[in-house]
């Protein structure tokens, strides 16, 4: 079977773009094992996950993600931009604003900016971030779970746990360019009072309207940018008044815009979505 694909990122954090709406490729062959073979930056064509678009009943689309490990996680900030360029370019869904279901729940993508035709910044509503350990999940027995101390290999790290739809465990250091994230990302990620894995954010604080900012994403390891790493590392920092509402956060692969709306609590992220290349693959 031949399968069209658009490979596409936001801020390094790299996708490939596939239309599923019919079910041709789920009668063909297993998500899970499709993302392992072509996300392969070797042996196929490279990516950090895949993003499928499927038919809703319910929504405008839906938002289906599989990363480079076979693992399927609630949501992406990133490739939810990349997907709404992917459905606005492709006429799959002209719309300016889209209701996107996903596992996270629903999300709205909106174009902000287009030049000749083409996507190149996208502004999502994320929602409202959940704090509730329970439902993040984090094995916790207060409200919150906001710098608590928890035991590794590598020492205690203070984490502050946020849910964007998927789990988030924020680490302010002093200095991220000592930290070793290959070895600490996966100590956390499978931390035991992680229940289901977590993603983990290293952020150094600049100013009140700026982080810096590595990620460990659970099922891809180090990668260029999080869209809903971001988001969490910002309520978090808000929430331990290390920063405001408005704040440009720093990755490797670029920059993201967040912005917390007090009056509705909703999360907003503002970045840009490039495609890299398009092609056909047999599966």
């Amino acid at each position: 079977m031949h399968m069209d694909f658009w490979k596409m990122h936001g801020l390094g954090n790299d996708f490939i773009m596939l239309d599923d709406r019919d079910k041709t490729i789920a009668g063909h062959t297993d998500y899970s094992d499709l993302a392992v073979d072509v996300c392969h930056r070797r042996f196929g064509i490279g990516a950090d996950g895949i993003i499928l678009a499927r038919h809703s009943d319910t929504h405008d689309i839906r938002f289906v993600i599989i990363n480079s490990d076979g693992s399927e996680p609630e949501m992406c900030g990133n490739g939810m931009r990349c997907f709404a360029k992917y459905l606005y370019e492709n006429n799959i869904l002209v719309k300016e604003e889209m209701t996107v279901q996903t596992l996270a729940g629903t999300v709205v993508p909106r174009i902000e900016k287009k030049q000749r035709g083409q996507v190149v910044s996208v502004c999502v509503d994320m929602g409202v971030p959940t704090l509730v350990p329970e439902q993040i999940p984090f094995v916790h027995d207060g409200d919150r779970a906001l710098g608590e101390p928890i035991e590794t290999e590598q020492g205690i790290m203070s984490v502050s746990c946020v849910s964007m739809g998927n789990p988030h465990a924020v680490i302010f250091v002093p200095d991220l360019s000592v930290v070793d994230i290959e070895t600490i990302g996966p100590l956390v990620e499978n931390h035991p009072r992680f229940p289901e894995k977590t993603n983990v954010e290293f952020i150094e604080v600049l100013s009140h309207t700026a982080l810096k900012m590595r990620v460990w994403e659970r099922g891809a390891g180090v990668t260029l940018a999080c869209g809903t790493g971001a988001c969490a590392a910002v309520a978090a920092a808000h929430l331990t008044e290390r920063a405001g509402r408005q704040v440009r956060v720093h990755l490797d692969g670029g920059d993201l815009d967040i912005s917390w709306d007090e009056s509705c609590g909703h999360m907003f992220k503002t970045g840009p979505a490039q495609t890299v290349f398009k092609g056909t693959v047999e599966i």
